[in-house]
This record gives C-alpha cells, sequence and structure tokens, in this order.
C-alpha cells in the first residue's frame, strides 16, 4: 500500500489535488478532520485543552471554540507549542488507525494523507511520496483575499504563521504547481496518478 503525503501552504490548491486523486480512486485521509474528530465534544484531547487553556476556549454547546483558542495562542510559541503536544499524539495515532483500516480493507489502496503540518510536524514519519502543492506566496494571500474574504494583513498573517516555502519544496518527492489554472492543476494531478500507479 503506497502512503502518499500531500502538503501545503495555506490556499495551494491542496484540496484540489486531493479531490482529484480521490477521484482516481485513492483513500484520502484528511488531516484537519482528524483534528476537529480528536477535539469533538466529550473527548479526552478536549478535556485537556479546557484544563490548559481554560473553560472559555469551549463553547456552550460543550464544543471547541476554535477561534477563541485560535487568539489564545496564535503568535505565542510556547502556548502554541503546548497545544500540540496536546493534539499532535491523538492525531498521529488516529491517522495511524485509518491508514491501517485502509490498508485492510483493500492492500492495494494508494493512501493520500492530506496534511498541512507535514513539516512541522509529521516530515519523518515512512512516507512513500511527499507531494507539495504549490503556489508563490503573493497568490495564495490573492486567494484568501478573493477566495475567503481575508483582509489583505490578515491573509499575510496566515501566511506567516506557516513554514516558509522553500522549507515544504526541500522535502518534496513531487511538486504539483497550482499558480495556473484549475485545469492546469488537474492535468498536473492526472500525471502525477500516473506516476503513482507505474511505481
Amino acid at each position: 500500500m503506497p502512503l502518499i503525503a500531500l502538503t501545503g501552504g495555506i490556499a495551494s490548491g491542496k484540496s484540489t489535488i486531493a479531490r482529484r486523486l480521490a477521484d482516481h480512486g485513492a483513500v484520502i485521509v484528511d488531516a484537519d478532520q482528524i483534528v476537529r474528530d480528536v477535539q469533538a465534544p466529550g473527548t479526552p484531547v478536549l478535556e485537556k485543552i479546557a484544563q490548559t487553556f481554560g473553560s472559555e476556549v469551549v463553547s456552550d454547546d460543550g464544543s471547541l471554540d476554535r477561534a477563541a483558542l485560535g487568539a489564545r495562542v496564535f503568535g505565542d510559541q510556547d502556548l502554541l507549542s503546548r497545544l500540540n503536544a496536546i493534539v499532535h499524539p491523538a492525531v498521529r495515532e488516529e491517522s495511524q488507525r485509518r491508514f491501517s483500516e485502509a490498508s485492510a480493507a483493500d492492500p492495494h489502496a494508494v493512501v493520500v494523507y492530506d496534511v498541512p503540518l507535514l513539516v512541522e510536524a509529521r516530515v519523518d514519519d515512512p512516507w512513500d511520496l511527499i507531494v507539495v502543492a504549490h503556489a508563490p506566496a503573493a497568490e495564495r494571500r490573492r486567494r484568501l483575499v478573493e477566495l475567503r474574504g481575508m483582509t489583505e494583513e490578515a491573509a499575510q498573517a496566515r501566511i506567516d504563521a506557516q513554514v516558509p516555502d522553500d522549507r515544504r519544496l526541500a522535502i518534496a518527492d513531487e511538486v504539483v504547481d497550482t499558480s495556473g489554472s484549475l485545469d492546469e492543476t488537474v492535468a498536473q494531478t492526472d500525471a502525477l496518478w500516473e506516476r503513482i500507479r507505474a511505481r
């Protein structure tokens, strides 16, 4: 079972690539979804977050108030490290469970782990292939402003909070250039799929 890590900066077109690989039959394991799942109401992770950061990061309905938590940790490296120490091990464990589940269901499955924080958290895992979705920071900032309604400042802050592009590109086995049209991104992804199948 090939295990592929798909990463990229915010607004880099990573989700577009993941959807196209899924169309071809890849099993997509979404790191962001796992984060939401392990932080669901009643989970040990949410309990630990509340103990560490205070009950104000939990909404009245018992769910995590992401905005409140984000406001607490954003820009504070120490608090962010404490949060990561709670969340990352749970995400790692659950992702491994999902990889195993996919492999058990189909030993020939191509499993793609859609993971924004690969460089920060999982770069040394035994991936068969690391694919980086890449568009220049200026293009990603434009997308955040035009497509997600962010201010220029907020968009730049989100980009600056992630590792620089050159660190992601340095670990890439394959790069999908997403700075062009959607059709161009899809065509590159189709070609990537052919190379994966050929391996």
